[in-house]
């Protein structure tokens, strides 16, 4: 009686063993090497899981790095700092690059920009440019139903008082969400040393963008031939900045007949004062 008791249980334990020392096995001999320097790159990441990196967060970029995938200065959101210590962690010295601010490229508000229809669909910039390419004249305009607002994970976009999205710099951390959800394409990333854009991104000609926005490039090219840089040339019917050789003398904006080149005056340089004076 007490035989037929104890050899199921004998028999039982003996196959536990046998597949317990099977599984020990298996784990040892198939385990997955995780290197540590993975979890030492995650840590030293902000966490915000945004996908600017281009990987489905900071796990996985860390993953990236540490394998080969990833460059040591990917995440744009921890910027210079991060960056210096992922590259300490890799081993890399990290070549620092100057931080660049997304610019919502149109001056084209309530006030100076014309509606050729009263939109009253759903809040959102790519619903409304479904509908013949939104309410304003200017297709390459801002709408300002807040597409980009929503999407940035950092607060750091708003829609002014007179109906444009605006970029906070101060928060702006370089994601570039906002850049890929825009449906008019005209959020771009620019130097933060920059003190003057274009906020036009009309490719429209001269004679069309007049009857739609009194703020519009014209593609007259005298900001063009004003520049002493060649830093601004008129190519599609507009005049786009190259930011390499800008130094930010403002010229350009003084001249454009349109005042659709922003400048930050107030912190002008004085010697390009007295050249702006000469032309």
């Amino acid at each position: 009686m007490l035989n037929d008791i104890l050899m199921p249980i004998v028999s039982l334990g003996g196959i536990s063993l046998v597949f317990g020392a099977g599984l020990a096995f298996a784990s040892h001999k198939f385990a997955i090497k995780v290197d540590h320097r993975v979890d030492e790159v995650r840590e030293v990441l902000p966490g915000a899981n945004c996908g600017a990196c281009g990987y489905p967060g900071c796990d996985a970029f860390a993953t990236a790095v540490v394998v080969g995938d990833a460059p040591v200065s990917g995440c744009t959101v921890g910027g210079a700092k991060v960056a210096e210590k992922v590259g300490a962690i890799m081993g890399q010295t990290v070549t620092e690059t100057e931080k660049k601010v997304a610019k919502v490229l149109c001056n084209g508000d309530c006030e100076s920009a014309k509606n050729k229809y009263e939109y009253q669909g759903v809040e959102d910039c790519v619903a409304a440019a479904m509908f013949h390419g939104g309410p304003k004249e200017c297709n390459y305009g801002c709408m300002g139903l807040g597409t980009c607002v929503r999407a940035c994970p950092f607060d750091a976009l708003y829609i002014n008082d007179k109906g444009i999205a605006v970029v906070d710099e101060e928060k702006c951390t370089g994601c570039e969400i906002c850049v890929s959800v825009c449906p008019k394409n005209i959020i771009e990333m620019i130097p933060v040393s920059s003190q003057v854009q274009v906020m036009c991104k009309s490719e429209d000609k001269g004679r069309d963008v007049r009857k739609y926005c009194t703020v519009g490039c014209i593609a007259c090219k005298i900001c063009e031939k004003a520049c002493e840089y060649d830093a601004i040339k008129v190519n599609d019917n507009i005049a786009r900045i190259d930011y390499e050789k800008c130094v930010n003398c403002m010229v350009c904006a003084e001249k454009c007949p349109t005042k659709s080149i922003y400048a930050d005056f107030d912190n002008r340089d004085p010697k390009f004062i007295k050249s702006a004076d000469k032309n």
